[in-house]
């Protein structure tokens, strides 16, 4: 049976998130997720991910990779670790990685997840 190359030239309509109030830090993100691809034992996603300015925490259970295509964030760690990445950076959140995640400006990012629980 063939398999399908997917690309992300083409988006399907986005699946709109924002934060829980348990984990906002502040402002008022509003999200925008486009998963193009998600394995069929569901513990593996990749897709394109918008958000507007806000800060909240974050606590990993999974492996994520990341590439900015516009905007600013800054990811700060529980033990005080800080990053800050700008268009055209790549970076990798390990799962156990918790802290803070803040959009300084609006941002686009594709991802690659792997989620080592699965469902």
């Amino acid at each position: 049976m063939p398999t399908r190359l997917v690309t992300f030239d083409v988006l399907p309509d986005p699946e709109g998130s924002q934060p829980g109030a348990d984990r906002l830090v502040r402002g008022d993100p509003r999200q925008r997720i486009w998963n193009l691809y998600g394995d069929p034992a569901g513990r593996f996603f990749a897709g394109r991910w918008a958000s507007t300015p806000g800060a909240w925490r974050v606590r990993y259970t999974e492996h994520e990779f990341c590439h900015l295509l516009s905007g600013a964030m800054r990811i700060v760690s529980s033990d005080g670790g800080a990053w800050s990445f700008g268009p055209g950076d790549s970076f990798v959140v390990p799962a156990g990685f918790e802290g803070t995640w803040e959009v300084l400006e609006e941002s686009v990012k594709l991802y690659a997840i792997f989620d080592p629980g699965g469902d």
